[in-house]
């Protein structure tokens, strides 16, 4: 994208690591990466401060969900991306942005990020989509990423916990309500393996290693649940764990 004289823009659901590429792709080629949260109240002046000390800089610029910027907004925002592609493409070492003269490092680059699908989410208009080269970033196999951290923590049977981890996140968010702070996604898969390390790492060493999953499990997840959602979460648990007592 960026020979090209273009924009990236990753696409996929939550905590599929768009962000965290981007940052691991400047990182390994020494460039400074400054990831801003776009919203419904950011507006084209704000934007073309960033995308100012970005081109003054030559660092990279990553607009975090970028779909959640008005429509309107984003018209202007297409004007001010695309000034910045002409000038790269035409080698220029300073050009007029925003009524001003300012300095362009050629190692600029804009990058931008969504979460098609979601709520608040507006879809971009064509004078937008074609200032990026999209790419697709796909869910994750969350099996295989639970079984490495659990092999990691010191599990033995990480194959079979995983699966059950897994298993317990695919019920959950089918049989659970729809409400707006849960998440059945990679983000709280991986708060659970944390949780896990920690409680493998402090628990007795004669603890069963489904006692320790468990307590993570619960912990982690039932303080966000509506009362409804509590009794059937702890159902799907003593399903996937019978006979297993944890204090």
């Amino acid at each position: 994208a960026l020979s090209m004289f273009l924009g990236c823009a990753p696409a996929g659901p939550a905590g599929t690591g768009k962000t965290e590429s981007i940052k691991d792709l400047a990182k390994a080629m020494g460039l400074l990466c400054v990831v801003t949260n776009c919203g419904e109240g950011m507006d084209y002046q704000s934007m073309g401060k960033n995308l100012n000390g970005l081109c003054q800089t030559g660092a990279w610029g990553c607009f975090d969900e970028f779909n959640r910027i008005e429509a309107s907004v984003l018209s202007v925002v297409s004007t001010q991306v695309k000034s910045i592609q002409q000038a790269l493409s035409l080698h220029l070492k300073e050009f007029s942005f925003e009524h001003n003269q300012i300095q362009l490092l050629s190692t600029v680059g804009i990058f931008v990020t969504m979460n098609p699908g979601y709520a608040g989410r507006t879809e971009l208009p064509e004078s937008v989509k074609t200032l990026f080269r999209p790419v697709v970033v796909i869910v994750p196999d969350m099996q295989y990423i639970g079984e490495i951290k659990l092999f990691a923590n010191g599990f033995i049977h990480a194959k079979i916990l995983a699966k059950k981890m897994v298993t317990l996140y695919r019920y959950a968010s089918e049989l659970l309500s729809k409400q707006y702070h849960y998440d059945w996604g990679l983000r709280s898969f991986k708060a659970v393996l944390s949780m896990t390390g920690y409680l493998k790492r402090t628990s007795m060493k004669d603890d069963l290693e489904e006692i320790v999953l468990l307590k993570a499990l619960r912990d982690t997840n039932i303080p966000k649940f509506i009362y409804e959602d509590a009794h059937l979460f702890r159902t799907l648990l003593n399903d996937l764990f019978p006979n297993i007592h944890c204090p």
